[in-house]
Order: structure tokens, then C-alpha cells, then sequence
């Protein structure tokens, strides 16, 4: 199963939009889990969508992905209706006005590059002020891609206080520091960016303790004009899916239940679809199956890859432990890496 953004065009603000997407998947080779902005049109302001009647058609998550709710009044009344609704909202964490303008780390590269850099307070004022509207309605709160340790720390004190708060990070911020600019490789940038070692360290720490309860691939494909461009005009992003459980099992430092658990079980669990996926094999259970050679060495090619997109700062790169099978409620959906239908 996958959770599909809600920042496609047309954005998913309606039930119309989750009608249409659910009509695109209902052949695809996974369950497809659609998600809605909190707000209409996904700018992070302005009218809240029409939460009741999302959740109605059983959208379970609601985000701004990518500019997060600006406005604590607002994320204050989506946290009171989600309450109510029994849903979740998640949060793109930043400070506009300090990240303003940047598209790196503001450090060590981001001066010898010459480039407008966004500070680690951006994204860390942005969790402060959500946990205390999170404190203030004692609604559950889901940050997305967390990358500094600053942020981490303030989580982890946050659940020991007894917010319900969760976050997650990305299969990128877990790996790869902001030396990946070296080579002016515009697959590199992303937003948040990528951070000095000290961050990454952090995000590997914070996954493998549950303070970051799910890892994202974060899967954000591009046209190749959008990243053929000088770095501080790239699009941000990279396509993630195919390679995120690989690079997780061989990379992250983590046991193989807890990659499993932040890929699989922790996010079902969040969205409430434990029941269906994300839970032990065992007799009578829906037969939703990755099977995963955790030997198979590999080497990732994007231009032979599965997705369309072939923007990715891991191409070339030699990877350990590949998909060999997929079922989807009983039905063998990919055999030996390949698709049946």
C-alpha cells in the first residue's frame, strides 16, 4: 500500500478529487491510500477543506505537503475538527520567513556555493509552534520529514510530556549530509535540504529509538526540465520507492524489524488500516505480502527504473536486499520483479 500525496494536480481538497484518484488505482498493483490538504488548494492558509466530508469517504490523513499551515489559528481549528473526526493531521514544519528565498542548508555548502541558505531554526521554529497548538488541543499531530536534531529533541520531550505527537523522516535526510551539493547535482536538493552529519546522525538515532515512527520514501518524480536547471531553480525531491527498503536494510544501521516497522507497521498503525496491512502473517490475515531478498546485491539505473520519474541522487549506487514478490489481498501482483498485469 502506498499513501498518495495530496499535492497533484488538481489537489485532493474534495471528495470529488479522492473519487477520481481511487478510479485511477482501482487497477494499480497496491492499495492506494489518498490523502487531503488540510487546506483548500494545499497553501498552508486560507479556508480549511471540507474535513468532514473527506473523512466521510475515509481519507484518514490530511497535509499541506510541502508548505505545512502557516497561520497556529488555523492547524488549530484542523487539529479541533480531526479530534472530532478521528483523523489525523500532519505538518510540514518551517518558519517561512527565515526559509524565504533559500534552497540548501545555510552552512558550510551553501556558502561555497553561493546560494541562499535556509537555517535549521526555520524548521525548528515550525515544530514549536505546532507542538504547542498540539499541547493546546490535545489532538494527535503528525510532523513530516523532520531533519535536524533540534527538531528530534523537541518531539521526543514533547511525548514524554504526554503530547500525541509523531513524526517521520526521510530515506534521504537518513543518509546522504549536504556534501551531496559537492557535485552540483540538482537531485540533490530537497525540501527540507539535506543536513550537515550531525542531523543525519540524529534522524538515524531518532528512527532507531521510535521517536521517528515512520521512515518515507519520500517519492517525489520530476520531469527531466524541472531538474535540468541551475540548483536554486531545481525542483525538489527525488523518486524514492523503488530503492528506499534497499538502501534502509544496507544503509540506515537499523535491525530488519525496525525498518519494517517504520516502512510497514508504524504508518498502518497511524492511519489506522492496521487491521489490512502492516500486521504479522499468520492464518486468516489479508494476504498483503512483500516478499524481500535481504541478499540480492543490485546496482539502482533511474533510467531503467519502475517509475517515470528518473530524478534520483542514487543512481548508480550499489545497493543490498531487493523485492522479489508482491501480493495484494491474495493476488500475486509482481513475480520475481515483475509485473503480472
Amino acid at each position: 500500500a502506498v499513501v498518495a500525496r495530496p499535492d497533484t494536480e488538481p489537489v485532493i481538497d474534495s471528495p470529488a478529487v479522492v473519487a477520481e484518484i481511487r478510479s485511477f488505482a482501482a487497477h494499480a498493483l497496491c492499495d492506494v491510500l489518498p490523502s487531503a490538504t488540510v487546506t483548500i488548494g494545499g497553501k498552508g492558509h486560507g479556508r480549511l477543506s471540507p474535513m468532514a466530508e473527506l473523512a466521510a469517504v475515509g481519507v484518514r490523513f490530511f497535509v499541506d505537503e510541502g508548505v505545512g499551515i502557516a497561520e497556529p489559528a488555523t492547524l488549530r481549528r484542523a487539529l479541533d475538527y480531526a479530534a472530532e473526526l478521528g483523523v489525523l493531521v500532519g505538518q510540514h514544519a518551517e518558519e517561512a520567513s527565515l526559509a524565504a528565498g533559500g534552497c540548501v542548508h545555510e552552512g558550510e555548502w551553501s556558502a561555497r556555493l553561493g546560494l541562499a541558505g535556509i537555517p535549521a531554526e526555520a524548521e525548528e521554529l515550525g515544530v514549536m509552534s505546532a507542538l504547542a497548538m498540539a499541547r493546546l488541543t490535545a489532538a494527535p499531530l503528525h510532523f513530516r520529514r523532520l531533519s535536524t536534531a533540534g527538531s528530534l529533541a523537541m518531539v521526543a520531550a514533547a511525548r514524554r510530556g504526554g503530547v500525541a505527537v509523531s513524526a517521520d523522516a526521510t530515506i534521504n535526510h537518513g543518509i546522504l549530509t549536504h556534501d551531496a551539493l559537492a557535485g552540483f547535482d540538482p537531485n540533490a536538493i530537497f525540501r527540507p535540504p539535506l543536513r550537515p552529519r550531525e542531523d543525519v546522525d540524529a534522524v538515524r538515532a531518532g528512527l532507531n529509538s521510535g521517536v521517528l515512527s515512520v521512515l518515507s520514501s519520500d517519492h517525489c518524480p520530476h520531469p527531466p526540465q524541472a531538474k535540468e536547471v541551475p540548483l536554486d531553480e531545481a525542483a525538489p525531491g527525488a523518486v524514492g520507492l523503488e530503492t528506499t527498503l534497499s538502501l534502509a536494510v544496507g544503509e540506515l544501521g537499523l535491525d530488519e524489524a525496525d525498518v519494517f516497522a517504520r516502512l510497514s507497521w508504524g504508518p498502518a498503525q497511524l492511519l489506522g488500516v492496521s487491521g489490512v496491512h502492516g500486521g504479522p502473517i499468520s492464518a486468516g490475515a489479508p494476504a498483503n505480502i512483500c516478499v524481500f531478498d535481504p541478499t540480492e546485491r543490485w546496482t539502482f539505473d533511474p533510467a531503467t527504473g519502475a517509475s517515470r520519474g528518473r530524478n534520483s541522487p542514487f543512481g548508480g549506487r550499489s545497493l543490498v536486499g531487493r523485492v522479489r514478490h508482491t501480493l495484494v489481498h491474495g493476488e500475486v501482483v509482481v513475480l520475481q520483479g515483475k509485473a503480472q498485469r
